[in-house]
């Protein structure tokens, strides 16, 4: 080449190669980018001699084939386990070039992925309840908790079956009947146990054993019509005898305690319960004759005033004795005649005092 054609065309032949095109910046080839750029960069080649072939400088295809060889343990986002990826790993997803593989990471938390299974939804009563069982149709019942199920209760039945309870209609209406929802949530957990708990105003409410001995010693033999109770309590007592007379007088004295009552017994919608706020040891001249009289509390001796509300050939259960000396006796009272009344003495019990009078 002549001095004057150099000067006209300073570069040589080697130098007019054309540049590799470059591809355009997509998302996945950016990742490619920043997989080859973490792997280790090979020693620099040589210079190419002029005229000879630069495969170095060759363009490539598709920036993406070059990120696949790169090897997998250089990979920006490696996944820790491949039989089952961490919570927050790379997921690989195939790209649009063939053989290619990225990764995507979600910076989003999954939804419910750290998040404890939901719990059941709580109502308000037993599940065995929403559908009354056969017998029993007065108690509309429904569910609160797995403690107060249906079971629970039928292990409690079973208990007083084994003790002696043998009357069909007391233990159907002690297994419908929900006793966690007599009693302070606090003792919930021990409704079902075969023990008196506490309900407020020094009085408890007696033990499932007790409460079905004394229903079934009235109810033995016969069909209850009219029954009283003298001492609601907070209503337990009277609940179960619903499912067996078909009307239910209850008396309690205590005024808050005759409110919890009408609490309590709301819920189940029993039609046939009556409950009045006085004095039990008068009894309720205004209902009687009464077919069966249950007294919930312990005196001296049984007011003559209930043994002449008591029918002719009607039984009355109460609990006869001092607290204070421990000497109750369990009583079953039946009227043989306008003016005779046969006793007989049972089991040992201990019941809260009955009182006159109203507080």
């Amino acid at each position: 080449m002549s001095d004057e054609r150099a000067k006209r065309f300073p570069l040589a032949l080697a130098d007019l190669v054309r540049e590799p095109r470059k591809p355009a910046n997509r998302p996945q080839d950016s990742r490619a980018r920043q997989a080859a750029a973490s792997a280790p960069k090979p020693a620099p080649a040589q210079p190419a001699k002029p005229g000879a072939t630069r495969a170095a400088n060759a363009p490539m295809k598709n920036p993406a084939t070059a990120a696949a060889s790169a090897k997998p343990a250089t990979s920006v986002f490696p996944v820790r386990s491949a039989a089952k990826p961490a919570i927050g790993a790379a997921k690989p997803v195939p790209s649009a070039s063939k053989g290619a593989t990225t990764h995507h990471v979600s910076h989003a938390p999954r939804a419910n992925a750290l998040r404890p299974a939901a719990r059941p939804a709580e109502r308000d009563l037993s599940a065995a309840a929403t559908a009354p069982k056969k017998g029993a149709p007065n108690v509309a019942l429904a569910s609160t908790q797995t403690l107060t199920s249906e079971r629970v209760r039928e292990r409690m039945v079973e208990r007083l079956r084994s003790n002696g309870v043998t009357d069909p209609r007391v233990l159907n209406a002690m297994s419908v009947v929900p006793r966690h929802m007599f009693v302070d949530p606090g003792l919930a957990a021990q409704a079902y146990e075969d023990a008196a708990l506490p309900i407020g105003h020094h009085q408890t409410i007696s033990k499932p054993s007790v409460v079905a001995r004394m229903i079934e010693l009235v109810a033995t033999g016969r069909a209850l019509n009219k029954v009283l109770e003298i001492g609601t309590g907070c209503g337990y007592q009277a609940a179960v005898l619903s499912q067996v007379a078909a009307e239910v007088y209850s008396i309690e004295r205590v005024r808050p305690l005759s409110e919890r009552a009408k609490l309590n017994l709301r819920p189940l919608r029993v039609p046939n319960i009556r409950l009045h706020y006085g004095d039990g040891r008068l009894g309720l001249p205004a209902a009687a004759p009464f077919d069966a009289i249950v007294i919930a509390c312990a005196g001296l001796d049984v007011p003559q005033a209930l043994l002449d509300q008591l029918a002719v050939g009607g039984k009355l259960v109460a609990p006869v004795g001092s607290q204070a000396a421990q000497s109750q006796v369990l009583t079953l009272v039946t009227r043989v005649s306008a003016t005779q009344w046969r006793e007989a003495q049972l089991d040992r019990v201990f019941f809260v005092p009955l009182k006159s009078g109203v507080i």
